[in-house]
């Protein structure tokens, strides 16, 4: 069964998380969710649900606290598939580009970044500035996936929904996740 790691922080865009967890669940795969602090808070405030109450959606899915390094998801001899950090916030972003673990959802990339695996980070922040940019580009150089959640419109979306999905699909697609969710260019 794959296994992903699925982190959410303070930013906006937990829409994006909650839509990732209910495709990811729909396929049978295992979610370990970590949440900051913040990410808690926001994820309850734009989608009505509590970040502690996700493993509701699958039985496989495991909701790791924030502060426990000894979780197994802290570890390099842990397995998973990916991670993927959505919403991410410019500061976890910036943590993660300067190697300093502050929390588990940290030291989770970290271990991504150190043994090779996917690791995707969604920022949620515009405009953009020099620092930021400078620390999206290390972490491309370091082996990350800086994939900002901009959906595309050549699928004449109808709803939200229909804009979600098409960010949700592609992230799906990013981790080799077969799914239909949005309108492929030229299909």
């Amino acid at each position: 069964m794959p296994a992903y790691i699925i982190g959410i922080t303070g930013a906006s865009g937990s829409i994006y998380a909650l839509r990732l967890l209910e495709e990811l669940s729909s396929r049978k795969c295992m979610a370990h969710i970590v949440a900051t602090h913040n990410g808690k808070k926001v994820f309850e405030y734009e989608t009505g649900c509590k970040v502690d109450n996700l493993s509701n959606l699958n039985k496989e899915f495991i909701v790791h606290d924030i502060d426990n390094f000894f979780s197994p998801i802290a570890s390099g001899s842990f397995k998973i598939d990916g991670m993927i950090i959505v919403p991410c916030t410019m500061a976890t972003l910036g943590e993660i580009a300067t190697g300093t673990s502050k929390n588990l959802l940290g030291r989770a990339a970290d271990v991504c970044l150190k043994e090779g695996r996917k690791l995707i980070i969604v920022p949620r922040e515009a405009p953009l500035n020099l620092i930021h940019i400078e620390n999206m580009l290390r972490l491309v150089r370091a082996g990350a996936v800086i994939f900002p959640a901009m959906p595309s419109f050549y699928g004449k979306p109808n709803n939200i929904n229909d804009i979600v999905n098409t960010v949700v699909g592609r992230l799906l697609d990013a981790l080799g996740v077969q799914n239909d969710l949005y309108s492929k260019w030229g299909f």
